[in-house]
């Protein structure tokens, strides 16, 4: 056999086995922890800031909404950071991003949101609607010390 034909069948036999050799198994990637609807106080809101590894939740009008998937403009560093893992009900329905927009006690009540005008409310309604076409509702923003709060704590 000359070394050509040598040469010719080594090249024949490597590209039979690279075809015929079997494939490695398909890996399909880790699922997501599951997410369980879930009462929150702002307290137990608060971690859900994207520190530390925490996925990103906010609130608006009551709905906590998962907002890790934009963790560039809702995570540290993002430019609505601020909201991260608050009530974000009144800087959106005004427009600013201040940390005079957020609630400062949070073992106080909810902000009832009852001074804001026609036009603001409209606002805060317009997020809340790319909300819930974006992000899914994971649970729900009670007042520390409400029944829904006290509810809640007896099933954790």
């Amino acid at each position: 056999m000359n070394p050509i034909n040598l040469i010719l069948l080594s090249l024949f036999a490597f590209l039979a086995y690279l075809r015929l050799k079997p494939a490695k198994p398909q890996t399909l990637p880790k699922a997501p922890p599951p997410t369980v609807f879930r009462t929150f106080t702002p307290p137990e809101l608060f971690p859900y800031n994207g520190l530390n590894g925490m996925p990103v939740y906010l609130a608006v009008r009551g709905r906590v909404f998962d907002v890790t998937a934009g963790r560039n403009f809702y995570g540290p560093g993002g430019p609505y950071a601020n909201f991260a893992g608050r009530d974000a009900s009144r800087g959106l329905a005004c427009g600013s991003f201040d940390e005079d927009m957020l609630t400062k006690d949070l073992d106080g009540p909810l902000d009832a949101l009852e001074d804001l005008g026609e036009e603001q409310m409209d606002a805060m309604r317009g997020w809340e609607e790319r909300f819930q076409e974006k992000y899914l509702v994971v649970g729900k923003l009670v007042a520390v010390g409400s029944d829904e709060a006290k509810t809640a704590a007896a099933f954790k």
